[in-house]
């Protein structure tokens, strides 16, 4: 009897300790953790309208100071995918929304995509958090480690998924750039060697030796610690940065050397207009948003890894499109779904 009471208390009793989720509106950011000032938002939010205009995505930034305000104790993965799930985020026919959660005190964070990205999307969404977005936590600065994870989540989308109506062509070809942007360790460990197998060959082109130019001779390819010595200074931040990956190879009978490159298909660093390295990155800062009527101005500050040029260049933004996502109004709550997929950090 007693036993019975007790569960009865409990299960009466569970409702009040269920978790909760804060309450949305048709806004595309919800700074509840107050980390962002009037004007961060309103970047951002210029950002995300541009992206679901641009390619029907719905992308959604979340702050909140701790997941306990809302009875959630543990990993942000499982809730991240309810906060998804309760939403609606993104169209319920392409389920192609994306939510970026930041719980500070937790210091725990989330890139939670709908159910229509594939496995490959999981990678690029953790190389943006462990690249852009953690450093800048570590340190506190939340409001510039947002708005760059989020322009990079809005550069990936715009690179790689088509936008609505796109022909079938299209959204195939989208997908083998995403997959050959992914690193041959993760689509062997994921479809199997057999899918692996053009990188494969790739591979072994590259390792393959070379001929002397000079005599003939067979030349051998230096170990990374020695091949740096025939490197410039640039080249060895390209290859600290990732964005060029030099092979050195020597003839070891009249020690000539042959340097090759190899440009990573997809990085965020471009040629330097100073020094010519691929060595520069960009900020992107709205100025003044587009609309479906105008042109909107954004200005990109540059800054070199290498020779440490800072320079700023305007550029247009397209005046904003009508799409099937935004002729209800522009909501990004359309009934999207997430089965877990994304990617996490912790700082």
């Amino acid at each position: 009897m007693i036993l019975r009471t007790l569960l009865l208390i409990l299960a009466l009793a569970a409702p009040a300790f269920a978790e909760t989720f804060p309450a949305h509106t048709t806004a595309s950011v919800y700074d509840f953790a107050n980390v962002l000032t009037a004007q961060q938002e309103a970047e951002l939010t210029a950002l995300t309208d541009d992206l679901r205009a641009s390619h029907g995505a719905a992308l959604v930034v979340v702050t909140m100071a701790s997941m306990q305000d809302y009875r959630h104790y543990g990993e942000i993965e499982p809730y991240a995918t309810k906060l998804f799930n309760t939403w609606g985020i993104g169209d319920a026919k392409r389920n192609d929304g994306i939510l970026m959660l930041v719980a500070v005190k937790d210091r725990q964070m989330r890139i939670e995509l709908g159910s229509g990205y594939s496995f490959l999307w999981n990678s690029r969404m953790q190389k943006i958090i462990d690249t852009d977005m953690l450093p800048a936590f570590k340190q506190s600065h939340y409001a510039s480690g947002i708005a760059t994870g989020a322009n990079s989540v809005a550069t990936t989308v715009r690179a790689y998924l088509a936008p609505p109506g796109a022909s079938i062509f299209t959204k195939i070809g989208r997908w083998f750039l995403l997959l050959f942007a992914i690193p041959a360790t993760w689509i062997a460990g994921a479809i199997g060697s057999a899918g692996a197998a053009p990188i494969v060959a790739w591979r072994r082109h590259r390792n393959k030796p070379r001929a002397c130019p000079v005599d003939g001779t067979k030349m051998v390819r230096l170990e990374e610690e020695w091949d740096d010595n025939h490197l410039q200074p640039g080249q060895l931040t390209e290859e600290r940065i990732g964005s060029v990956d030099y092979d050195v190879w020597q003839c070891k009978k009249c020690q000539h050397v042959t340097i090759e490159a190899y440009k990573s298909w997809f990085t965020r660093y471009g040629a330097c207009r100073e020094c010519g390295f691929r060595t520069v990155q960009g900020t992107e800062n709205v100025v003044v948003s587009p609309t479906y009527t105008s042109t909107g101005t954004a200005e990109v500050d540059y800054h070199c890894m290498n020779c440490d040029a800072r320079y700023t260049v305007t550029r247009t933004i397209p005046m904003k499109t009508r799409s099937e996502s935004s002729s209800s109004g522009g909501s990004s709550f359309g009934g999207g779904s997430s089965s877990g997929g994304g990617a996490s950090g912790r700082w």
